[in-house]
């Protein structure tokens, strides 16, 4: 049985501006029934070029409904280039977590998100590029390489849970595989030279200082590194990010991916008791 947070129980429960926005602008559809989750996204934008009503339809499960629900909330009052910065993990994020097997509810949102503010500035969307990798979802490898590259996944089972590529009968995994080694380069990207500890500590406070605390201190919160024991990096989260619910997924899924792609593929990041 999944655990979800009371804030997705809310909004599956009581969900915000369904139906469709009267003289929508940007209008977008994503996903099948077939596959089990559908999404309508449409939005209209004020005077300002604010986004100003916002609604969805959703076929899918409470975690769809929920994220669908949430995305029209967090547009709501943003410019159309603020709204472009939302991502899956914003959605995330916003819900206090969601479940892994989950996260392709939050993709989808994003996917529709894209979709319509490509709709409202007259772009044409392009019919899917790449090829089917899975049949049963209709998931091509250029989803699934941009699903692993945005999301830093490395194995099968993270990939079925942000696209459900290989959620079916599984044919697919070996081409998913294949696709992981392709993007994170295991097969024949050169390896990093070692770093003494001095250097590894002393690119992990650069890397904290520059890349990590100031988007952090945006939300009110921060992070301050505690110790560097080999590739266990201890941190302690500060401000509003101590007692965020979603502060987990924060220290996983931006933390620990900046500091792997910044400073060295193997650390970890855990937080320690304030």
């Amino acid at each position: 049985m999944w655990e979800y947070t009371d804030k997705v129980k809310e909004h599956f429960l009581n969900p915000r501006n369904v139906g469709e926005a009267e003289d929508a602008e940007g209008v977008a559809e994503v996903g099948s029934i077939s596959c089990g989750d559908a999404l309508k996204l449409t939005f209209k934008t004020d005077e300002t070029g604010r986004i100003a009503d916002a609604k969805f339809k959703t076929f899918g499960c409470a975690s769809a409904i929920a994220s669908s629900s949430a995305l029209t909330e967090m547009i709501k009052g943003k410019t159309i280039e603020e709204a472009e910065k939302i991502s899956n993990e914003d959605i995330v994020d916003y819900l206090g977590g969601l479940p892994k097997e989950k996260m392709h509810c939050s993709v989808l949102g994003q996917q529709a998100l894209t979709q319509a503010i490509a709709h409202y500035k007259g772009e044409v969307i392009e019919e899917k590029e790449g090829e089917v990798v899975c049949e049963c979802f209709g998931i091509t490898d250029m989803e699934i390489e941009a699903a692993v590259r945005e999301n830093n996944l490395v194995t099968i089972e993270d990939v079925t849970n942000y696209t459900k590529a290989g959620g079916g009968c599984e044919n697919c995994h070996d081409a998913i595989k294949d696709i992981i080694q392709k993007v994170r380069g295991e097969d024949k990207a050169p390896a990093r030279p070692p770093l003494s500890n001095m250097q590894k500590i002393k690119k992990i406070e650069e890397t904290i200082s520059n890349d990590i605390s100031p988007p952090l201190k945006q939300d009110g919160g921060n992070i301050e590194l505690v110790d560097v024991i080999g590739n266990r990096v201890l941190v302690k989260m500060q401000g509003s990010c101590a007692v965020c619910k979603a502060s987990q997924q924060t220290l996983k899924n931006f933390v620990e991916v900046k500091l792997k792609e910044m400073v060295w593929p193997d650390l970890v990041v855990e937080e320690v008791a304030s």
